[in-house]
């Protein structure tokens, strides 16, 4: 068998294949109502803040609690920026501002805060969360008079275009950055930090760098679902749901591949609009069954299910052919 075409037919189907997937989504607002256009934006949205937290802790083992600060950043600075009235700046400035913002944030608070480690780090970042809503909070009550804010609302279609692109960008990202060095580095560091450091890897700066750059995708994410907000407080922008729910999504779909948290993000993010709408009295309890379920009978996620009954169709087809031979 010839090896370069085998290759070459391995990457040209799935390629392929993501092509047309993306042109079906680029074209969705042509061919669908308005509801699911809102609905594979907020998939979309959910599917950005799980892979932004996967490509940093999803290697390193460092498990973030900060995803919900970056967002609201985001949030905040479309709160900020575009008013319902006002001068009014162009959404992508301001979206390309919210996750800048968040960028810096994260630069400052990794340089701090990963030399600690394990429960410490975790608590470190979720408090991150109460600490920037508890300053604007002040800041409102105190400096401004004013609580909460308007916000211009976008057309649904543009925000929906601007998720998509943010979503691809962010796809490129994970996929260029596993492949390279840096991914390498960040890889060994979650496997043993003293050996990696040992090697000469300047661990903090690559932890750093990988922490900044997901918070990057995580505050344009706010930035543009902010504007299909009416009002906007800092309790809305810095809800702590948003730091354990891309957790939860990433676990659901598996970590061990990069489509695994996308998958586990877009049925997740499904199943609960789903939930709240056919059951809203039981949401909270049946999503509570499905996610224990998933933890202890799935510990590899929707990913890790997929890849047994593959095996176990490959070993079935093998056993079949030795039969017949």
């Amino acid at each position: 068998m010839d090896i370069t075409a085998f290759k070459s037919k391995n990457f040209l189907i799935p390629g392929i294949i993501l092509f047309v997937l993306l042109i079906a989504l680029a074209t969705l607002p042509l061919y669908v109502g308005l509801y699911w256009v809102i609905l594979v934006t907020a998939i979309l949205m959910y599917t950005i803040l799980t892979v932004s937290w996967a490509l940093f802790s999803g290697p390193s083992g460092y498990l973030s609690l900060a995803s919900a600060a970056f967002f609201g950043v985001g949030i905040y600075t479309s709160a900020m920026l575009l008013p319902n009235t006002g001068v009014v700046l162009p959404l992508l400035v301001v979206v390309a501002l919210g996750g800048v913002i968040s960028f810096i944030i994260a630069l400052l608070v990794g340089f701090l805060t990963l030399r600690l480690r394990g429960i410490y780090f975790a608590i470190f970042t979720f408090g991150l969360v109460e600490l920037i809503k508890q300053v604007l909070i002040f800041w409102e009550i105190n400096i401004t008079g004013t609580r909460g804010r308007f916000i211009v609302l976008v057309d649904t279609h543009h925000v929906f275009w601007i998720m998509l692109g943010i979503f691809v960008l962010l796809m490129l990202t994970t996929y260029f950055f596993r492949r390279s060095k840096f991914g390498l580095a960040l890889q060994s560091i979650g496997e043993n930090e003293e050996a990696a450091a040992h090697r000469g890897i300047n661990v903090t700066m690559v932890k750093v760098i990988t922490f900044a750059i997901s918070a990057f995708f995580m505050g344009t994410a706010g930035a543009v679902i902010a504007t299909k907000w009416t009002y906007i407080d800092p309790y809305i922008a810095f809800n702590a749901l948003f730091s354990f729910l891309p957790i939860l999504m990433a676990i659901f779909g598996g970590m061990g591949q990069i489509y695994g948290p996308v998958i586990g993000s877009a049925v997740f993010a499904y199943l609960e609009e789903t939930l709240l709408t056919k059951f809203p009295y039981y949401y909270m309890l049946t999503f509570g069954i499905v996610l224990v379920g998933v933890i202890l009978f799935l510990p590899g996620g929707l990913v890790g299910l997929i890849q047994r009954l593959t095996r176990r169709k490959r070993k079935g087809g093998v056993v079949e052919q030795n039969a017949n031979t």
